[in-house]
């Protein structure tokens, strides 16, 4: 839709809203979620202004939200958006690359959500190590439009850096330098890290992702051009967004239930619920599935509401985060959220073992028992909300598979509880230690993950507390990175978080939502004030720390800033250090910047 065609359409809506205006509508129909302080997960009015208008009208209308808002007549949508909305963004020409690039043959990096199919976020072969981090200077930054939210974790090899973005582009950049080879259009928001992989017998590569449509894609790693594409879920309700795993040709794809669901609960007369979280393998040559396992049965019929309204269950039970690969043994693990709604299940806030040949659940591990809750819980009435809520503690990170110099194997789970386990995966995942590191919470405890060696785990705490819809994240209260002791969850170290700089703007506040990521002797730890730091894994002293809260110049010429660090890790590869800034979502700061370090 072009610039002309929006003012037209916005002038149109503005008369024809009986009366109403944009701002109106947004508090009766929208506020009640969307507002700052809000507990919905739904983005605040002040991410939502960073976003184009034909992105939010498509949302309501065709997008995520048209569960929620499709009953608004379509001049109401419009003026919804024309309010809300930001003028949309100019065509960008700069940042392509002089010439195509070199065939990828070396593919060692960083590709994926970690380096390991055990997850540890653990890279040895860098080119950095801890003098080298010390030196650590910005060399260039790419700007992604329209954006509020920096999603996709970017992976390397070989000298290209791949990153998808939250307006669903799939980038191919010269990690050097930043230009950009190629682009394609995924259906959706891409917020999974890339996996790369040899492709055919030809030479060729493809790179392996998921997009919020619920939608797996394989691309040619040197054009850009789709091999395949796979919708592995057809509930709207539905999305990618835990990275696929990919290992010996197949493709493990998570499936979780959107926000979306969260706040549709809300609404009196919507079914809640249907959406439920499942595992699919594909096949990496063709995108054919070859088994699907839910993590719970099909929702029923189960009460009807004070408004009539016959609600469903069970649902939710997501799988958020990458699957974590037992190569030796043929088994996937994978954490799991809580429930939507009744009855009771036995495999939400749990790690469940999946067969990788077949997808059979091999075993199930609850680490709290009947966490049910959605966003009706929260406003008043409470009309949707399950008999006896839960407190929302899901497992978010994907679990860590370790080996002790005993032979003892372990996986480490973090949890939104605050609460850091160790489960014995030759046991069915009985409990070999916990250890309480956090209070835990809607946004609180262990987000996106930790990251271990040989030795410990290092665990950013996040813990984040609203203090109201105008002041956002509280500036005194969560973060903090711990370092336990594999062997006995004993706490090797504690650095406690930084008073925010940017204390007074919405969304400021020390919680460490993002995952960690580690090399050797240093681990980083991104918070949600806008600032990545690197911390000695011997003592937890900080040995480097840079503040993305400020506007970059670009390679692209895109208008870019960085904001809070949230979903996606830093990334270390061929003596760099790349990293997304921007999470408008949450109650973030919102941004929409990759930065790349390199040593001075």
């Amino acid at each position: 839709m072009n610039k002309i065609a929006w003012i037209s359409l916005a002038a149109m809506a503005m008369l024809q809203a009986k009366a109403q205006s944009g701002a109106e509508l947004f508090e009766h129909n929208c506020a009640g979620c969307h507002k700052a302080g809000s507990a919905t997960h739904a983005p605040a009015p002040e991410a939502l202004r960073h976003m184009s208008r034909t992105k939010i009208f498509d949302a309501l209308t065709t997008g995520k939200m048209i569960l929620v808002a499709g009953s608004l007549p379509v001049m109401q949508r419009m003026a919804i958006a024309a309010y809300l909305g930001s003028q949309e963004p100019e065509g960008v020409s700069g940042g392509p690359c002089q010439s195509a690039p070199a065939p990828l043959k070396d593919l060692r990096g960083w590709q994926g959500w970690s380096v390991d199919p055990e997850n540890s976020r653990m890279q040895n072969a860098s080119g950095l190590d801890g003098p080298h981090v010390s030196k650590l200077k910005l060399k260039w930054a790419f700007g992604f439009p329209g954006a509020t939210s920096a999603l996709g974790q970017p992976s390397v090899t070989d000298g290209r850096l791949f990153v998808g973005s939250a307006g669903g582009t799939v980038y191919s950049l010269d990690a050097h330098t930043g230009c950009t080879y190629w682009t394609f259009k995924a259906a959706q928001t891409v917020r999974t890290a890339i996996s790369v992989a040899a492709y055919g017998a030809d030479g060729r590569h493809a790179l392996y992702f998921g997009d919020a449509q619920s939608t797996a894609y394989a691309l040619d790693a040197d054009t850009g051009a789709l091999l395949w594409k796979t919708r592995v879920e057809e509930h709207p309700f539905s999305h990618i967004t835990g990275s696929p795993t990919l290992y010996e040709g197949r493709l493990y794809v998570p499936v979780s239930t959107g926000a979306e669901e969260f706040v549709a609960a809300g609404d009196p007369k919507y079914k809640c619920c249907t959406a439920r979280g499942s595992l699919v393998a594909l096949d990496a040559r063709n995108g054919e599935r070859i088994w699907k396992t839910y993590t719970i049965p099909e929702p029923k019929p189960t009460r009807v509401n004070s408004a009539g309204t016959q609600l469903m269950g069970p649902s939710g039970v997501s799988i958020w985060s990458a699957p974590t690969l037992d190569v030796k043994h043929k088994v996937l693990y994978v954490g799991t959220g809580n429930e939507h709604s009744e009855p009771q299940t036995t495999a939400s806030d749990a790690v469940l073992a999946f067969d990788m040949e077949t997808g059979k659940i091999l075993w199930t591990r609850q680490l709290t028992v009947a966490d049910r809750w959605n966003v009706s819980c929260v406003l008043p009435g409470q009309v949707n909300c399950p008999e006896k809520p839960g407190e929302d503690t899901d497992i978010g990170a994907s679990p860590i598979l370790v080996s002790l110099a005993n032979g003892k194997r372990l996986l480490l789970v973090g949890q939104k509880s605050g609460v850091m386990w160790a489960l014995d995966p030759d046991a069915k995942g009985s409990v070999v230690w916990q250890k309480r590191i956090g209070k835990g919470g809607v946004l609180g405890g262990i987000m996106w993950g930790p990251a271990a060696d040989a030795e410990k785990v290092y665990v950013p705490l996040s813990d984040f507390t609203m203090l109201g819809p105008i002041e956002g994240g509280d500036p005194n209260i969560g973060g903090g990175l711990f370092a336990l002791r594999i062997a006995t969850g004993e706490k090797a170290w504690y650095a406690p978080p930084e008073k925010p700089k940017c204390a007074g703007t919405v969304g400021c506040t020390p919680a460490q939502m993002a995952p960690a990521t580690l090399i050797p002797g240093v681990v980083f730890s991104g918070s949600m004030d806008g600032h990545l730091r690197a911390y000695n894994t011997s003592d937890g002293a900080t040995i480097w720390d840079f503040d993305t809260l400020r506007e970059f110049p670009t390679v692209n010429g895109v208008k870019a800033r960085g904001g809070s660090m949230s979903a996606s890790g830093a990334v270390a590869a061929g003596g760099m250090l790349f990293v997304n800034s921007g999470y408008g979502a949450l109650g973030g700061m919102p941004g929409n910047v990759l930065l790349a370090f390199a040593a001075e």
